[in-house]
């Protein structure tokens, strides 16, 4: 009976299929890159906290970003290059290992909406409202509006995930590389339809209030630039939105292309790159686009590296 539960407690995982030739090239390239979201990330916080003049609303709220882009990564690439080490046999998984998984890579997800759509509101009031920017971006707004964020999508995937983990089970493979909700509730012979009803409501929420706050955000932003003369606000406008809108589009077209993967079991495939792919591609892409687009990190970046090379010439 112990073992009867034991091994219904283990899931087999449906990992990539990279080839012998392309798996050392796949490995190294995946690690590289972590080690560049990992340290880019954190070294952009470490940056922002150490320098005064850098802690601004924006930045500060920036930080969430960072924070979240290293949590999403920790939580797919370290399990993706386990798995490239061992053989399709070994690639097991508790359950419960499972769960916590999907639960974190839900978390991250949601998390990238919810942390953009603050950066959107603090632009909005930085250009729309300038005067009260430093009456209405407190450190206690900051700080709230960051609560508010992370503790959205804690509870909208909390929901997500736990109406998941009630049903019973009676398949034991994850057609995945790694764990996600979708992957959950189709181990049950169940109905789901409370599943389908609420995953839905939670993603019409979700990307709906996203998209919906973003897009009125930039129209309103939009406006007050055409209506000012002022061309060096709107070039600050511009330089600043575009690099918040590029991060947000590329979330959302990463987004659409996993979800309308799910539809299409014969490219399970490419499902599967798609879905390691971003989480890989977006941490390391937004470390580059806010480190080397916003002019005051750029300068404290080329500032480090300088003193670096003035002590090396010493």
């Amino acid at each position: 009976m112990e073992n009867q539960t034991f091994m219904e407690d283990i899931l087999v995982l449906e990992g990539l299929m990279v080839t012998s030739q392309f798996f050392i090239p796949a490995f190294i390239l995946l690690l590289l890159v972590y080690i560049f979201i990992v340290v880019s990330n954190i070294g952009l916080v470490a940056l922002i906290f150490k320098s005064t003049s850098l802690r601004q609303p924006m930045y500060l709220l920036l930080c969430n970003m960072s924070i979240n882009d290293v949590f999403g990564a920790t939580i797919i690439i370290p399990h993706v290059l386990r798995d490239l080490l061992i053989s399709n046999s070994k690639r097991y998984i508790h359950y419960i290992d499972c769960a916590i998984q999907a639960f974190c890579v839900h978390l991250h997800a949601s998390a990238s909406h919810t942390v953009l759509m603050i950066m959107a509101f603090d632009r909005y009031v930085a250009i729309c409202n300038p005067l009260r920017y430093a009456t209405i971006m407190t450190n206690s707004a900051v700080v709230k509006l960051s609560v508010v964020a992370w503790g959205t999508a804690f509870v909208l995937v909390l929901i997500l995930v736990g109406l998941s983990v009630r049903l019973s089970r009676c398949r034991w493979i994850i057609f995945n590389p790694f764990c996600d909700n979708a992957s959950l509730f189709k181990l049950s012979c169940e109905s789901v339809l409370i599943n389908n009803i609420y995953g839905l409501s939670y993603t019409v929420v979700l990307l709906g209030s996203s998209i919906c706050s973003v897009t009125l955000t930039y129209l309103k932003i939009a406006a007050v630039c055409v209506i000012s003369k002022n061309k060096a606000v709107n070039g600050k406008a511009l330089q600043t939105c575009a690099t918040h809108l590029a991060v947000y589009i590329i979330l959302l077209v990463s987004g659409f292309i996993i979800v309308i993967l799910h539809r299409f079991p014969q490219l399970s495939d490419h499902r599967k790159v798609a879905s390691v792919l971003g989480h890989v591609a977006l941490p390391a892409l937004n470390a580059v686009i806010y480190g080397l687009q916003i002019k005051e990190v750029r300068q404290r970046i080329m500032t480090l590296f300088h003193n670096n090379k003035v002590m090396e010439v010493k």
